[in-house]
């Protein structure tokens, strides 16, 4: 497994909680954008026997869908990606249109990612959010009409004033918009935002925040869709594959300032700047091994929890009699499943994961 992912650093404007690397652009993304991400495919193409031929394609942002779609095609083109790969767009309601879709998927994406939110056109005000509900649902109906039958929608939980009638409303235009993939976050407040220099008033606790993450749970389950990840959920078979490359350590490439990649089991990163990337070739800065602790932490991360004999048949790492009392207290608590053999956090544990790592680790 190989997954490729393209950053597209270009917005045309900065949501208020984003602490995502990107740059303001009026115009949609310069050419030369473009003709940097070719140079980069280019020089790791001979790592992969000369062309990435990759079994994903994921254009995150920033906002992808300011990319015309000649632009992606010619990407995709450069990629060569493998038979079946599944090619992931991000989109902003406001930035598509049903001719941009059906260009999009004449270009070769299959997948599309949809910055949905929310149902309630204040809280996306709030946001800074540039799209209404009403063109998150005609979004929806043209992806549909495009040909899209592998949609994903975002959802942001907990946001100021939040109430479950807000929950309720953005989980219903997503199912009846046709999604097959909803990913569910809760608010953080980062430093370097907006909301970070200047936090909103009336967020919910976080007793409120956890509450509203397991009414999420329970919803979407009663709605056909399995939980497989800590914010994601899907109906069978439409998981993401590209996503599931990062959290079972699978080999992955990133281009693009503040990209982070990981190959031939080491980590590297491109510093952010987008003036720097298209000036000539890319730094890439090493992050080091993967290690053990990236395996538990990341296999936690997933409802199929963490296998321990495959731990110690990778790693030659054996869990002393400590931790695997732990992890009998969390299954009695009801955080996690625990059969001596698999570790699984329950939606309970996913709320307090960060907890339980710095024990287990």
């Amino acid at each position: 497994m190989f997954a490729l992912y393209l950053h597209i650093p270009y917005c045309a404007s900065k949501c208020y909680y984003c602490d995502f690397y990107s740059a303001a652009v009026r115009g949609g993304v310069p050419d030369a954008y473009i003709d940097a991400l070719v140079r980069e495919m280019r020089r790791f193409a001979p790592r992969r026997g000369g062309r990435l031929r990759p079994d994903t394609v994921y254009f995150g942002g920033g906002t992808p869908s300011l990319l015309r779609p000649g632009q992606a095609a010619r990407l995709l083109e450069e990629a060569a990606p493998a038979d079946g790969a599944e090619i992931t767009l991000e989109a902003n309601p406001d930035t598509v249109t049903p001719e941009s879709l059906r260009a999009y998927r004449r270009a070769g994406v299959n997948r599309l990612s949809l910055g949905v939110q929310s149902a309630f056109d204040e809280s996306l005000r709030r946001l800074g959010r540039r799209h209404t509900a009403d063109a998150a649902r005609r979004a929806l109906a043209a992806a549909r009409e495009a040909g899209f039958d592998n949609v994903s929608g975002d959802v942001m939980l907990a946001l100021p004033r939040y109430t479950r009638a807000e929950l309720d409303a953005t989980l219903s235009l997503l199912l009846e918009g046709g999604c097959t993939h909803v990913s569910c976050y809760l608010l953080t407040i980062e430093p370097d935002t907006v909301f970070g220099r200047r936090p909103p008033e009336g967020l919910p606790g976080d007793d409120e925040a956890a509450g509203f993450y397991l009414a999420a749970v329970r919803a979407l389950s009663q709605a056909g869709f399995a939980q497989y990840e800590i914010s994601n959920f899907a109906r069978p078979g439409f998981e993401s594959r590209h996503n599931l490359a990062y959290w079972h350590c699978e080999e992955y490439l990133g281009l693009g300032p503040a990209a982070a990649s990981c190959m031939g089991a080491r980590r590297f990163s491109t510093p952010r700047g987008t003036a720097a990337f298209l000036a000539g070739e890319a730094q890439y800065a090493d992050e080091g091994p993967v290690t053990a602790e990236d395996e538990v932490m990341l296999r936690l991360r997933l409802a199929e929890g963490l296998d321990l004999d495959a731990l110690q048949a990778k790693w030659g790492v054996r869990w002393d009699a400590r931790r695997l009392a732990f992890c009998r207290t969390l299954a009695h608590r009801g955080l996690a499943r625990f059969d001596g053999r698999r570790l699984a956090l329950t939606p309970r544990g996913f709320l307090v994961q960060n907890s339980i790592l710095c024990e287990l680790m």
